[in-house]
C-alpha cells in the first residue's frame, strides 16, 4: 500500500545505535514523544529477532541473542526500503520471550523522517549505506551493566544471574567486536553517562529543520 508519493526521494533516514544499556530505548521514546507519527517513523531492529530455536547456543547451553545472525537481517533491510518507498510495514512485536507480555501487531507508516535503531544498524552494510545520518549513544560500561540489570529484571522478567552471565559472555564481546568500532563512523556521538539532554536537543533541532525542508518541497 502506497500512502506517500516519491517518499524514496524525500525521506531522511537516520540510524541510531549504541551498546546495550547505553539508553537507546529511553532516547528513542523521547524522540517518539516529541514528533507526531505523520512526521517521523521509528523502526526497531529488536522486532526482527529470530525465534529462540534459531539462536546460537553457547558452551554453557545458553542462547546468544547478541550476535548479528540473531536477527532477520534481510527482512529488516526489506522493510526499511518499503518505508522509503512509501509503503506501510506490518510486523509482529517481539516480546523477548517474556511470557507475561502479549505480542501485538505493529504498524509502521512512512514519514519524512525515518529512524532505524538497534545494535547492528551500522554493522549491517546494506542498512548502513542507506543512512543519511548516523548517531551513536555512548555510556560507561559500569552504567550499562546497571541499566541492563534494571531493564531485564523489570521489563523482561530475567533473573539477575542470567543477566550478568549474558552481559559478560554475550553482550560485552559483541559490543567490542560489532558496535564500538563503528563509533568512529558516527556523525553525532551523544554521551549518556549522566543524561543525554544536550545531544537530544541538538538532534531534535536538526530533525525539525529537516521536516521544515520537506514541507517546503511538498
Amino acid at each position: 500500500m502506497l500512502i506517500l508519493a516519491a517518499m524514496d526521494k524525500n525521506a531522511y533516514l537516520i540510524g541510531i545505535t549504541g551498546g546495550s544499556g547505553s539508553g537507546k530505548t529511553t532516547f528513542i521514546n523521547r524522540i517518539r514523544a516529541t514528533f507526531p507519527k505523520s512526521q517521523l517513523c521509528i523502526l526497531s531492529q529488536d522486532d526482527y529477532y529470530r525465534s529462540r530455536e534459531e539462536q546460537e547456543i553457547d558452551a554453557a547451553g545458553k542462547a546468544n541473542y547478541d550476535l548479528p545472525k540473531s536477527f532477520h537481517k534481510k527482512e529488516f533491510y526489506r522493510d526499511i526500503l518499503k518505508l522509503r518507498n512509501g509503503e506501510v510495514v506490518n510486523r509482529p512485536e517481539y516480546t523477548f520471550n517474556n511470557k507475561l507480555k502479549e505480542s501485538k501487531m505493529l504498524t509502521f507508516n512512512p514519514a519524512p523522517i525515518i529512524i532505524v535503531e538497534g545494535l547492528f544498524v551500522f554493522h549491517f552494510k546494506k542498512v548502513k549505506r542507506l543512512l543519511d545520518l548516523r548517531v551513536f549513544l555512548h555510556a560507561k560500561e559500569n552504567l550499562k551493566v546497571i541499566r541492563r540489570i534494571r531493564r531485564d529484571q523489570v521489563e523482561r522478567n530475567y533473573p539477575v544471574d542470567d543477566v550478568l552471565y549474558r552481559y559478560e559472555h554475550h553482550v560485552l564481546p559483541t559490543f567490542e567486536k560489532y558496535i564500538e568500532p563503528y563509533k568512529e563512523d558516527a556523525d553525532l556521538v551523544i554521551n549518556n553517562n549522566k543524561d543525554f539532554e544536550a545531544g537530544f536537543e541538538v538532534l531534535v533541532g536538526f530533525l525539525k529543520q529537516k521536516i521544515k525542508e520537506y514541507s517546503t518541497k511538498a
